[in-house]
């Protein structure tokens, strides 16, 4: 996950108000519960000690959510009166609605509840031509169209020689077309930077465009099992982004795992535990981050200083380093903010026992 939205969290100290906001839920009653929502969050905040002006902001906020149609659900950063960030999620918070006042934003869920959300295009192809729709989970829009010849497309069941030979120029407008929609989805991707390219059509069609598009787009290629119009096409879709994040996170691992190993100098790529990592933080060495939320050293207590290398396992470390102000936070949130200052990615991971313990690394080399 490109880290670079949060940049703007980090431009001003703390403490941070960090609120999940669920609105997956949509019946008659959704502005009356959100108005509820609002108040508990914004008293929530106060008990936990946020300002008022703070703890009201947040609260306009979310009532401003009141008839809002967004699928999944917000996430709300707000400090000194002002929301200063509220990225959509692209799955609802788990356990629903919460709200937490500490020196750090807690930004940390956002790589699951916001984080990979391949693009696609969903190309309709039929033999005459094809529409293209670019999907994620939170919008579809039109992607634009590409029309073929229009005649002859349609086969007969003569066997004479005029016939055959109309057949021939059947067959020879179906190749035209394919690859005229093939032309015309290799542009798309290339201007939409779509992840996934889904085709959605008859076997033969389908195919037959998937041949001719160009082999560096292959791998992004994934062909519907089901039709237009078919209930069971947006299944297809979600299945296909689902396996795309899961084989992207496989091959970071993988990385990862690779990178445990020592070179011929002793070194490694790696970095795993939050004394390592801290170390790495300080010395700008994380290329990327790996967080699993649930691990038990996510919620580790570190200590933080003003800046975003000045983190340390024992409050006494940053003042050896000669940080004079202080505040205690978590680990995962700390090292995000070490990474969105270094313009290192992060990525979730679910695999229990890599890395050991929740928090790992990828390392630059000094």
């Amino acid at each position: 996950m490109d880290l670079a939205f949060l940049h703007p969290l980090y431009e001003h100290p703390g403490p941070w108000a960090s609120v999940y906001v669920d609105t997956s839920r949509h019946t008659e009653g959704t502005p009356h519960e959100r108005e509820l929502t609002a108040q508990a969050m914004a008293g929530a905040l106060a008990e936990q000690g946020a300002d008022e002006a703070t703890c009201q902001a947040v609260r306009g906020a979310i009532e401003d959510l009141r008839h809002s149609s967004e699928p999944h659900g917000r996430a709300l950063f707000a400090r000194a009166g002002e929301v200063v960030l509220d990225p959509p999620l692209v799955r609802p918070p788990q356990g629903g609605d919460w709200a937490e006042w500490a020196p750090l934003p807690r930004v940390a869920p956002l790589l699951e509840l916001a984080g990979e959300d391949p693009v696609c295009v969903v190309a309709y192809v039929d033999r005459k031509g094809a529409d293209f729709e670019l999907r994620n989970a939170l919008r579809r829009e039109d992607a634009g169209s590409v029309t073929g010849r229009q005649w002859p497309v349609h086969r007969t069941s003569s066997a004479d020689w005029s016939e055959r030979h109309f057949q021939l120029r059947v067959e020879n407008t179906w190749e035209h077309n394919a690859a005229e929609i093939a032309d015309a989805l290799a542009v798309c991707q290339e201007e939409t930077k779509a992840d996934l390219l889904i085709l959605v059509g008859d076997d033969r069609e389908r195919r037959s465009v998937h041949e001719r598009l160009p082999k560096r787009l292959h791998a992004l290629v994934v062909e519907a099992p089901h039709g237009t119009g078919s209930r069971l096409l947006d299944e297809d879709v979600e299945r296909a982004r689902a396996e795309h994040v899961a084989r992207q996170a496989e091959a970071e691992l993988e990385r990862f795992r690779a990178a445990r190993n020592p070179d011929d100098e002793g070194r490694t790529g790696a970095a795993e535990g939050v004394p390592a990592l801290v170390e790495a933080a300080r010395e700008h060495r994380i290329d990327e981050l790996l967080i699993r939320v649930d691990g038990p050293d996510a919620h580790r207590e570190v200590w933080i200083g003003e800046d975003p290398d000045q983190l340390a396992v024992r409050r006494t470390d940053l003042k050896v380093l000669g940080e004079q102000h202080s505040w205690p936070a978590r680990a995962d949130d700390a090292l995000i903010r070490s990474a969105v200052a270094t313009d290192a990615p992060a990525l979730s991971v679910s695999e229990r026992e890599v890395p050991v313990g929740g928090l790992g690394a990828l390392l630059r080399w000094k």
